[in-house]
């Protein structure tokens, strides 16, 4: 796929794209090193949509380079195919490469925390093949669907990170709202199913039921993932994943029928089962924070690998409630930390 020299299709206006990230369960079920063993327990994993949505727009570039700006990361410029993929913005160049583009500066900007552990690289570049699916129906092409921009941008994020990278980031960036995620690991046929969870009208109760905090440190996911691929392939723990996927289709059912108490305590013993596996995927901050969600009736868990970035919790409105002014008090503790604004975003990509 080659779209060559784009700028006098940029001249004419801007392209722009966005995708939402998301808050999740079950993560690490994603990814075809636990799920293909673990087949016949049928893994899934449950996502929720956020309205912290990322955004890609397309300027001409000065030149035939591509130029790429993104919040927190120096703005840089390579011809194309001659970036290193090892760079900050490697993914982004590595998605450029793949639509063999030029003469585009790309703009990426995002609502949410910078590695925050709510799939902001994986939801850039699925905003990132939205804007180019834009560009080609701009010059009488078909675009890309949902579907395929997920995959696409799972493949190539997975080639450049050079580790088993999973799927439920892009494919809640590209479809939104708040899905269970089935892998079936058949081969050739889709690697995944979607199951949409509660009737839209659900939504806004839903919302009253979530908090997200950010914790103010950054996390890396591929740490604690890569310890968890590593235990996993050397046999260790295997019982653990066993109860991890039984304890997301407990949350999963419980989501769907809105027994919020069912699916707090189902995350507060999968939260205790993950920190089994590797004790820092909550940091001293979130701990007091998972502590703090128990004792106000509501469950808590990270977000991501953890080890840092973002921690969310479930539980009736009411215990919401009470549950939020003791997180505010626990933020001010740590500056940049803090409750982030957000609501269920059924949109997906667009």
């Amino acid at each position: 796929m080659k779209l060559g020299n784009i700028r006098p299709i940029l001249q004419k206006g801007p392209v722009t794209a966005s995708a939402p990230c998301r808050i999740d369960f079950g993560g690490t079920l994603d990814i075809p090193t636990f799920h293909f063993p673990l087949r016949r327990l049928r893994p899934q994993t449950v996502n929720i949509a956020l309205d912290q949505r990322t955004f890609v727009t397309f300027h001409p570039s000065e030149d035939a380079r591509i130029r790429i700006s993104s919040q927190g990361i120096a703005d840089d410029a390579f011809e194309a195919g001659t970036a290193p993929y090892d760079h900050p913005l490697g993914l982004m160049f590595a998605v450029a490469d793949y639509f063999a583009v030029e003469g585009v500066h790309i703009d990426i900007r995002s609502t949410s925390p910078p590695r925050s552990g709510l799939g902001g690289s994986s939801v850039a570049a699925v905003a990132l093949i939205a804007a180019f699916s834009k560009v080609m129906q701009r010059m009488g092409q078909s675009g890309v669907s949902p579907e395929r921009m997920a995959l696409l941008a799972q493949a190539i994020e997975q080639g450049t990170a050079g580790i088993p990278c999973g799927i439920q980031d892009q494919l809640a960036a590209a479809f939104g709202g708040v899905n269970a995620w089935s892998w079936p690991a058949i081969p050739g046929r889709s690697p995944f199913l979607r199951r949409p969870l509660l009737a839209k009208d659900h939504y806004s109760l839903l919302d009253r039921s979530l908090l997200v905090a950010y914790l103010g440190v950054t996390h890396t996911s591929s740490d604690i993932n890569s310890r968890w691929v590593k235990q996993f392939i050397g046999g260790r723990h295997r019982d653990k994943w066993r109860t991890i996927t039984r304890l997301t289709h407990e949350f999963a059912d419980a989501l769907d029928c809105l027994d919020l108490n069912a699916a707090a305590d189902a995350m507060n013993r999968e939260t205790t089962v993950r920190k089994e596996l590797t004790p820092q995927v909550l940091e001293k901050l979130g701990e007091r924070l998972w502590g703090a969600a128990i004792q106000t009736g509501c469950g808590a868990r990270f977000t991501g690998a953890g080890g840092g970035g973002c921690l969310w919790a479930i539980g009736e409105p009411d215990n919401i409630t009470a549950l939020k002014p003791a997180w505010e008090e626990l933020l001010t503790q740590r500056p940049g930390a803090g409750l982030i604004q957000c609501k269920l975003d059924e949109r997906g990509v667009d």
